[in-house]
């Protein structure tokens, strides 16, 4: 019989400490292999397979490129790498970030629905945005289970409060009952594996090449969008499968919703703190010729300074009034 022994976990805020309280509540003999993606710092080095490894009965490690699966295991994914699935073997790469992360949750549900199909469980926990709602879509799509956090139970509830915006969850639990609902999972009777779209196979090889040796022969699925992507300034296609939005751009990087926003309200801020700046700097200059002018005698010029230097000071506030909105509405909680 072949069971549900393909485990991936998706995790970004709060990701360590639950990450730790899951693994310590599996048993020894899990017959399955668990796949861990937690968004990471690209730059930082992760002590998370140390922590895993120590804290419950499973080993848990970071693979290398082309390890086989074994059962009874936990592989997390390192930091600036996807971590992806073929059949009987991990790929640690560096394709295009998706959501401005490497490792991305939604990069590695989609291997693993198009590697395993049925046999896979997909498991959302606490995070920002809504990284792993389209990757859970997938696997449900395959024939797989998707299991999401309790978002009450969560430190952060916006990943799993959007995944169960959609309607493909088919358990939510709080964490405390993840490891038990979990154990009896991989005891199943896998479904049958269901083909997917010719996007998400497309999307899949992108993530497995390396950034800088793109292959010209990908075309980018989807229809052009008329928006540019935040990391490159490409053009964003618009992909549209299984009743949800995505984006990706030529060079291979990709959005969900919520990822694009929150990427676009990061360059709007970036953009209005050098505004910001850049007026703080016309205040000093316009100090400096009011001050030149005053003392040659020379009231209206020093009168027109003074005028130009608060007209610059009222636009600070208006720029930093909209950088205090943008920040308010980072994580996307509300949005349907």
């Amino acid at each position: 019989m072949t069971t549900r022994d393909i485990i991936v976990i998706g995790a970004s805020a709060g990701g360590v400490e639950a990450l730790q309280r899951l693994c310590a509540s599996l048993p020894a003999d899990l017959p399955a292999s668990i796949f861990v993606t937690q968004h990471l710092s690209p730059s930082a080095r992760s002590v998370l397979p140390q922590l895993l490894d120590r804290v419950g009965p499973l080993p848990a490690r970071s693979p290398a490129d082309g390890d086989p699966v074994e059962t009874g295991t936990i592989y997390v994914a390192a930091p600036d790498h996807h971590m992806l699935l073929r059949e009987g073997k991990i790929l640690m790469r560096r394709g295009p970030n998706e959501n401005r992360t490497r490792p991305a949750v939604n990069a590695l549900f989609r291997s693993a629905a198009l590697a395993y199909g049925g046999r896979v469980i997909g498991v959302v926990l606490t995070g920002l945005l809504d990284d792993g709602t389209d990757g859970l879509i997938a696997i449900t799509a395959a024939g797989g289970l998707s299991v999401v956090q309790d978002p009450d139970d969560a430190a952060w509830p916006s990943m799993p409060r959007n995944a169960l915006k959609r309607d493909h969850v088919s358990h939510v639990v709080p964490l405390s009952g993840l490891g038990d609902l979990l154990t009896s999972l991989v005891a199943e009777e896998a479904g049958p594996s269901i083909p997917l779209p010719d996007e998400y196979r497309v999307e899949d090889q992108m993530a497995a090449l390396e950034f800088a040796v793109m292959d010209s022969e990908i075309i980018t699925p989807g229809q052009p969008s008329h928006i540019s992507c935040p990391d490159c300034g490409g053009v964003l296609n618009r992909i549209d499968t299984q009743d949800e939005i995505r984006f990706r751009c030529q060079v291979g990087h990709a959005f969900t919703p919520l990822g694009l926003a929150a990427a676009q309200s990061d360059e709007l801020e970036r953009a209005l703190g050098i505004a910001a700046r850049t007026h703080r700097d016309r205040i000093r200059l316009f100090e400096q010729m009011g001050a030149s002018a005053h003392m040659r005698g020379l009231p209206r010029a020093e009168g027109r300074w003074k005028e130009a230097a608060d007209e610059s000071s009222r636009m600070i506030e208006v720029l930093e009034d909209a950088m205090s909105t943008l920040r308010k509405t980072a994580t996307g909680d509300d949005v349907g």
